[in-house]
């Protein structure tokens, strides 16, 4: 006969908390970002090809999250609108290397100057040296359900 695990209060999951975070967190991002006419996934977008110009959609779909299929949607969008430039055709291989245009630099500025606003609602929740554990707890947490090794174990 085999052992039914004892669950215990929903709210005191750590599964539900994370993801009752995360999904504030989300609303939030959505709040500040919807002015600037952007969604969460478009502003990542705008903020990995400002860290590292040159990117393929594949190389942006896994920085940001979205499947290649959904990053393509994004693309053409942000393409659409004059904040991002993608040659017409690839230079070698497949791949289309997706740059920044100076209207899409302006909106990223506008974006991290409204969303520095959530991060600051988000540290006042937490004392600094808690922050500091609380990323590197949730680092940990991260590599454990992936599979990866977590980069800030010993």
């Amino acid at each position: 006969m085999s052992q039914e695990r004892i669950l215990q209060p929903v709210d005191e999951s750590l599964g539900y908390v994370l993801k009752k975070a995360a999904t504030a967190l989300r609303s939030a991002m959505d709040n500040a970002l919807r002015p600037l006419d952007l969604t969460v996934p478009q502003y990542a977008c705008l903020e990995v090809l400002r860290q590292k110009p040159g990117l393929s959609g594949s190389e942006l779909a896994r920085a940001v999250f979205v499947s290649r299929q959904a990053m393509n949607v994004v693309l053409k969008g942000l393409e659409d609108r004059g904040l991002l430039s993608r040659p017409p055709a690839p230079t070698h291989g497949k791949a289309l290397p997706t740059e920044l245009t100076p209207a899409g630099r302006k909106r990223l500025l506008a974006a991290n100057e409204a969303l520095a606003v959530v991060e600051d609602r988000m540290h006042s929740a937490v004392a600094p040296k808690a922050r500091q554990r609380l990323c590197a707890d949730l680092s940990s947490i991260a590599a454990a359900l992936s599979g990866t090794p977590d980069p800030g174990a010993p």
